[in-house]
């Protein structure tokens, strides 16, 4: 009997567009000789589609069409697995559209990357491909995974991050608040954002007035650290588990402004590249690195991804000064665009095998949870007494 997989792509996000071509990429990828598969598209108010056409691109040139064919559906577990139920049901005949055995989220950004779903997840009981809920957490927020990865031991920029209230009241506080920590240029960028959505580059006040308006349009949190000077970017992806973990081929995306940004990331290419996602991005591949430059990156990666505790695959990006050398960790992608598999079948393993990987290093955590205790046997309701109330504003002591 072959497993079943649930693609999850969509979600609200401002990185919607770019998780359904990730989503659908590996909803594709998948060996039909091992997996039944299902795409279940989350839309951009939070519902739950699925259908035979959501896994095919082209059905999202028309959004409406295409949610007007589609099933709406509930997730409901049910002995281990994952039942997908019609909403609302019908009256007569069966409204169970598909069960599913394993998710895989490919959902990028807020709401969804960032352990929301994960938490979702792990409440309905089943297992999923990619980071816990903890490790998403922690890797979208760029400044706690930069406190994170400091009490590792690990190279990242110092940084510091205002508030959209205390911004908003004093923005020239604000602002020469960070001119008292760091020379220009600096880098400002929504703290917990991805895609390089509302990064931007500033040399002068002008340019970083501007700067936080536009990361505090996507974010209330905002963060801002110096800008590298000859600024070169290495990408390294990371498969395995806190067990074992292996890096892939390192590349240096080629940027066309003074960092890397969503037009390069997505746009610039998007005609020629059919809707590829981040493997139609311009890139040296692999990076041509001074020697032990790779090493370096690869031992680094490995580092970061396990001491943030993830699993599955993800994408860690470098900052390097190419003058003297200095390697900085800027941030993980805990569900990197298109899985980052261009990285993988670079080193030899074709995105079936990651994706097959993936698969099983997720029952393989299902399997550590459920031999760990999660209840505890006491009789402490047994001798418990609200003294009939119900809803009194003042009870008694706990």
């Amino acid at each position: 009997m072959k497993t079943t997989v649930a693609v999850f792509f969509g979600g609200r996000s401002v990185e919607h567009e770019v998780s359904i071509i990730s989503g659908i990429q590996a909803y594709a990828a998948l060996d039909r000789a091992k997996y039944d598969v299902l795409p279940v598209y989350i839309a951009k108010d939070g519902r739950f589609f699925t259908g035979g056409h959501m896994g095919e691109i082209d059905s999202y040139k028309d959004m409406k069409a295409c949610l007007e064919k589609a099933v709406r559906v509930l997730l409901v577990p049910e002995d281990g697995r994952v039942q997908l139920v019609r909403y609302p049901m019908k009256k007569f005949g069966s409204n169970i559209v598909g069960t599913f055995d394993v998710a895989m989220p490919v959902v990028h950004g807020t709401n969804v990357e960032d352990g929301t779903l994960m938490g979702m997840l792990e409440m309905l009981g089943v297992p999923y491909t990619g980071c816990d809920l903890t490790s998403s957490a922690v890797g979208m927020d760029k400044y706690l995974m930069k406190a994170a990865l400091r009490q590792a031991g690990l190279p990242v920029l110092d940084a510091i991050v205002l508030g959209a209230r205390e911004y908003m009241l004093d923005p020239a506080a604000g602002c020469a608040r960070i001119e008292g920590k760091f020379p220009y240029p600096v880098i400002v960028k929504p703290v917990n954002l991805g895609s390089s959505v509302g990064i931007s580059y500033a040399a002068d006040r002008a340019a970083l007035e501007a700067a936080m308006d536009n990361a505090f349009g996507f974010a209330s949190r905002v963060l801002v650290e110096p800008a590298v000077q000859n600024l070169r970017e290495i990408n390294c992806a990371v498969l395995g588990d806190a067990d074992e973990a292996k890096a892939s081929v390192c590349e240096e995306p080629v940027s066309s402004h003074e960092i890397l940004d969503f037009s390069d990331k997505y746009l610039n290419n998007a005609d020629s590249a059919k809707s590829a996602g981040m493997s139609s991005l311009k890139r040296r591949l692999p990076a041509d690195l001074p020697a032990g430059m790779t090493e370096r990156v690869q031992a680094l990666a490995v580092q970061t991804f396990q001491a943030l505790g993830c699993g599955g695959v993800a994408r860690i990006d470098f900052l390097n000064d190419k003058e003297t050398g200095e390697l900085w960790v800027n941030e993980i992608n805990t569900i990197p665009g298109s899985l980052a598999f261009y990285l993988w079948e670079a080193a030899g393993l074709p995105f079936a095998g990651l994706l097959d990987k993936m698969v099983e290093l997720a029952f393989k955590r299902k399997r550590e949870q459920d031999a760990l205790t999660f209840t505890y046997e006491t009789n402490i309701l047994d001798g418990v007494s609200l003294g009939g109330a119900k809803g009194t504003k003042h009870g008694g002591k706990a």
